[in-house]
């Protein structure tokens, strides 16, 4: 495969870092991420193992500047604030921070006390996101939740009062959930709100507790595609009316308070993937890879201690990362770049698939920019797959 004529592309997407902590005291129903619950870990080895990591992945993606940091999982509000503040210093000599460098960390509020969020502060995070998922505790329960809603308003609380900037998280269209019970929710969200808001609708995975209680019948009250959808369209114009742009499907924040990181992926930009089941997307000697680490935890964590790695590394064709570009894209408020699209792949989407799309409502043009409207992203998956190339 000859190298691209847009070798450096990413750069128009920035460069981030994702670190994955794969620990939690519990597992939530709901979740399909890499997380385990475990009575027993060795930070100083998780330490040895993600210096090691960094310093590997900065020799192959020297001289960039890193715009964003993001500690997911897992709860990496559970890692020791040591062991934090050696991952950000090894990361400073690693690669040049941007001036303005976002870093941040997802925490649970059973996890929170104020002594850990300024150790955390202290050592260079300067926004954490708050899965507080329910403000009800009836609800908390039955999504398998640990804190109650007294913690997490507390959780809340604590963020505002140690860093610039902090979000939470919540989930909606749960089980015996009412479009006014959202709406009363979510109102009460927003007064609570700093600058940022990510408002999740919820789905059933395949392979999480949800997804076997589902598939036996078990898991009873979850809303219709119509209540869904108003439930969605009433978020948008609660959170509008709030000055919290929807910026991206499920992400709302005011003018300024994006998640960097985040834009990163949807923006198609690089990012190095380190920690268990961690994926990154690199550009290395003029192609662009999809990489991803090994899911198990003592697996890789051995792994990297002895040497051997076990991260794929998988070449993207340009139809692959058009593609991409497209999926992730058409998730945000700006759309994608028509032009940057075909530089991508090197060939246009249809013209007359954008054309019956935009007659039904779906998505507009602007500045040559493709992007779905609100009826659009109510159905966006189907949008995408009328776009893709055949």
């Amino acid at each position: 495969m000859k190298p691209l004529s847009s070798v450096e592309d990413w750069q128009a997407g920035g460069f981030g870092l994702y670190i994955h902590w794969p620990f939690c005291q519990s597992k939530c129903p709901y979740c399909d991420f890499n997380s385990h619950v475990s009575s027993s870990i060795d930070q100083d080895q998780w330490k040895a193992a993600y210096l090691s990591e960094i310093k590997r992945i900065g020799q192959q993606t020297p001289d960039r500047t890193l715009q964003s940091i993001f500690f997911g999982g897992g709860t990496p509000s559970l890692m020791d604030p040591d062991l934090v503040a050696s991952i950000l210093e090894t990361v400073r000599g690693t690669w040049q921070p941007a001036n303005d460098i976002e870093i941040t960390m997802e925490a649970n509020p059973s996890s929170v006390e104020a002594g850990r969020f300024r150790a955390y502060r202290d050592a260079g995070v300067n926004r954490v996101s708050i899965g507080v998922q329910a403000l009800n505790d009836f609800d908390l329960r039955r999504l398998g939740r640990m804190h109650s809603v007294t913690e997490a308003k507390a959780a809340i609380e604590t963020a505002k009062a140690t860093f610039d900037r902090f979000s939470f998280d919540l989930i909606y269209a749960r089980q015996d959930q009412s479009l006014k019970d959202w709406q009363a929710e979510l109102t009460e969200a927003i007064a609570m709100a700093g600058d940022h808001l990510s408002l999740y609708q919820l789905t059933i995975e395949d392979g999480t507790v949800f997804g076997d209680r589902f598939r036996r019948g078990l898991l009873r009250g979850l809303p219709n595609d119509d209540l869904g959808a108003d439930m969605y369209l009433a978020t948008q114009e609660l959170t509008e009316a709030a000055g919290f742009g929807s910026y991206e499907v499920s992400n709302y924040a005011r003018s300024g308070h994006e998640s960097r990181h985040n834009t990163i992926y949807w923006n198609a930009g690089d990012y190095a993937g380190i920690g268990p089941g961690a994926h990154g997307r690199l550009t290395l000697a003029g192609h662009r890879y999809a990489t991803e680490a090994a899911s198990n935890p003592a697996l890789w964590l051995n792994g990297v201690l002895q040497g051997e790695g076990s991260e794929k590394h998988d070449l993207l064709s340009e139809q692959e990362q058009g593609l991409e570009y497209l999926m992730m894209g058409l998730r945000r408020d700006v759309g994608i770049d028509l032009d940057r699209y075909e530089r991508i792949c090197h060939i246009p989407l249809d013209e007359k698939k954008i054309e019956t799309l935009q007659d039904l409502g779906m998505i507009q043009q602007k500045n040559r920019h493709l992007i779905a409207t609100t009826k659009g992203r109510l159905l966006l998956n189907a949008v995408i797959e009328d776009l893709m190339p055949q």
